[in-house]
């Protein structure tokens, strides 16, 4: 969910032939039936490999413990606070901090709004803009960038 700022219900019904290890692409069907294309990061792509090697499901890349459909929510929500509870993380942090948090890497490295947006299957710019924190890496770059330009005054 980190890797590509993924919705719970996103990754949920993931299908094998979502992605397209070629090009190192995900197609996601969203929010309102939208397809979008996210960049697979090379560690995702192993990873999903290595899971799918495990239970080789024919069209899910997270099918239920009887293989008959993909993993129920509740299951991934569960899984997800048993991770927390094994980190020793507040258990009241959420999947969708995780989609947050990939949201606010991307502009942290200067990742354009527009592609954010698009990125994270927002119809809208302001949905994207509730991502957009000052936080330390970009005050960071902030003073670093002041600096230069306070110098040549």
């Amino acid at each position: 969910m980190y890797a590509c700022g993924l919705r719970i219900n996103e990754v949920r019904p993931l299908e094998v032939s979502s992605i397209d290890g070629q090009k190192q692409l995900l197609r996601i069907i969203g929010k309102g039936n939208k397809e979008r294309l996210i960049p697979l990061p090379t560690s995702t792509l192993y990873g999903l490999r290595s899971l799918w090697r495990e239970h080789r499901h024919p069209r899910f890349l997270f099918p239920n413990k009887g293989g008959t459909n993909a993993v129920h929510s509740c299951v991934l929500y569960r899984t997800f606070k048993d991770a927390l509870r094994e980190a020793g993380l507040p258990s009241e942090i959420t999947p969708h901090v995780l989609r947050h948090s990939y949201a606010t890497r991307l502009m942290e490295n200067d990742v354009d709004l527009r592609t954010t947006q698009i990125l994270m299957g927002h119809s809208s710019i302001k949905s994207t803009l509730i991502y957009s924190h000052l936080t330390e890496p970009t005050r960071k770059k902030l003073r670093s960038t002041l600096d230069t330009i306070m110098a040549d005054l």
